[in-house]
């Protein structure tokens, strides 16, 4: 595929955007290795603990609200910046905190880098992104945050390692941190990372996209001259935003009420949704628990646990190689029903299969199987989508929006999914999750567009009826 752009500033530039997605993993799954700690430290109750590992969700669900809106007032670049600030002071405040009080209030900050970064990164990348490539560079956004929950899991293993083993029992310095409460040195350990990003944050433009809607015309052909290094291309997709710009001047909540840019909104919002009600994140937050419940020891279960992850990350870096050239709709298509299959088969397993006496080792190659199917889909696509799918004018926004639905559609899973487990069992559980997948299919094959190799423009376009419908949602 031919792209008349300049592709290794493009990839830096995405890869810079992408490490937000590092810490959205990080800080997401480094809170599994202090549960215990935190709780004996600070003589916690169940529901004390619930609010520990939940309350991040609430900053999440805060942050997510704001940074779409931000993002347009502010430009996409700024609002990063303010993420990689919370996320070092969540680190940091965590790690010397006194108090149960405080260390909670310093998770929801951090929470708060987490919904604004899961906006505002991929939507940076795809507009500076060429159309033939935008797909797999946003999906470094994906792969990032699966790197980021190994991270965190290798981290946490490390140093209760380091613990147990007193090395640092010696040095005051360093004694609390990583030996006596070593879960400081877990939380607060996602300050280099932080420090790291806020640093490289500074080596990159704004977006030039944003830049045209502001008017800071100069700007944008400076970026977009970077971009593209042939004049004429950084002058056309300047003149490409200003005339799509030029037809849709109403305000944000002016065009809410356009049916013609309201339904992608929608659509967004109902796959962002949907997708959290599919199982990977019960999956991802409570396996070893399910993997228990099929009669697995302790070890096998995180064992179990770790391949999954494993496969996670591994799927994660094909779809990248493949979104593009497969198309979003085809992978989703493909994904989902492997999900639908593998999730059908899993809740068979857990109503027959002890009774018929089949093999735990069955249930993972189907626990692997329902993962790949998520990772190359769904996983895959859904920041690809909705960092594409909505006009410039308003996409910060129709973000924001979409985003706060699937961070409330994440917070409903953690709660529900021990009611589930306990009152519909695995099998009524895994039952509902492959459910769940038939509303999201349809949206998907009769209400999206296939946007693999359009522009943003375009795309646009297609919205507001200028593209022919049967040519482009196939």
């Amino acid at each position: 595929m031919k792209v008349d752009a300049s592709l290794p500033y493009i990839v830096s530039l995405s890869l810079i955007a992408a490490v937000g997605g590092f810490l959205f993993g990080y800080d997401t799954a480094v809170i599994s290795g202090t549960i215990g700690q935190v709780s004996a430290k600070f003589d916690l109750d169940a529901l004390a603990q619930g609010w520990y590992v939940g309350c991040a969700l609430l900053g999440s669900i805060l942050g997510v609200s704001v940074a779409g809106r931000l993002a347009d007032l502010v430009g996409r670049k700024n609002v990063m910046v303010l993420s990689a600030l919370l996320f070092a002071v969540s680190a940091l405040g965590c790690a010397v905190t006194e108090s149960f009080f405080s260390l909670v209030n310093y998770r929801i900050i951090g929470g708060a880098g987490i919904g604004m970064v899961s906006i505002v990164s991929p939507m940076y990348i795809s507009e500076v992104a060429p159309a033939g490539i935008r797909g797999s560079l946003v999906s470094l956004y994906q792969l990032a945050i699966t790197v980021g929950f190994l991270a965190a899991y290798l981290v946490n293993y490390q140093l209760l390692d380091w613990a147990a083993s007193g090395v640092f029992r010696a040095s005051e310095s360093w004694h609390l941190y990583f030996h006596s409460e070593v879960w400081r040195g877990m939380l607060g350990m996602e300050l280099v990372p932080s420090l790291f990003f806020l640093a490289v944050l500074f080596l990159i433009p704004e977006s030039p996209r944003w830049l045209v809607i502001r008017d800071r015309l100069s700007q944008a052909e400076r970026v977009f001259g970077n971009l593209y290094p042939e004049d004429r291309i950084a002058k056309q997709k300047i003149s490409e935003v200003q005339q799509q710009a030029a037809k849709t001047t109403e305000t944000n909540l002016g065009l809410l009420k356009n049916p013609k840019i309201l339904r992608p909104v929608l659509y967004g919002m109902g796959i962002a949704v949907l997708g959290q009600f599919m199982g990977v994140n019960a999956v991802l937050y409570y396996g070893p628990g399910i993997f228990e419940q099929a009669g697995l020891s302790d070890g096998d279960a995180l064992f179990y646990q770790v391949m999954v992850g494993l496969v996670n990350v591994l799927t994660t870096i094909l779809a990248l190689v493949i979104i593009d050239r497969v198309g979003r709709k085809k992978l989703v298509y493909f994904g989902v029903s492997g999900m639908i299959i593998s999730l059908f088969l899993i809740s068979f397993y857990f109503q027959f299969g002890a009774s018929w006496g089949w093999s735990s080792m069955f249930l993972l190659v189907l626990f692997l199987v329902y993962i790949f199917s998520t990772a190359i889909s769904i996983s895959a696509v859904i920041f690809v989508l909705l960092s594409e799918m909505y006009p410039n004018k308003i996409r910060g926004l129709a973000m924001s929006m979409a985003g706060f639905s699937l961070w409330v559609g994440t917070y409903l899973v953690g709660q529900l999914t021990p009611w589930f487990l306990e009152n519909l069992g695995p099998s009524g559980t895994f039952l509902f999750f492959a459910l769940m997948c038939f509303p999201y299919l349809y949206i998907i094959w009769r209400k999206i567009p296939e946007t693999a190799g359009m522009s943003l423009e375009d795309i646009e376009s297609y919205w507001l009826g200028e593209k022919n419908e049967k040519t482009n949602a196939s």
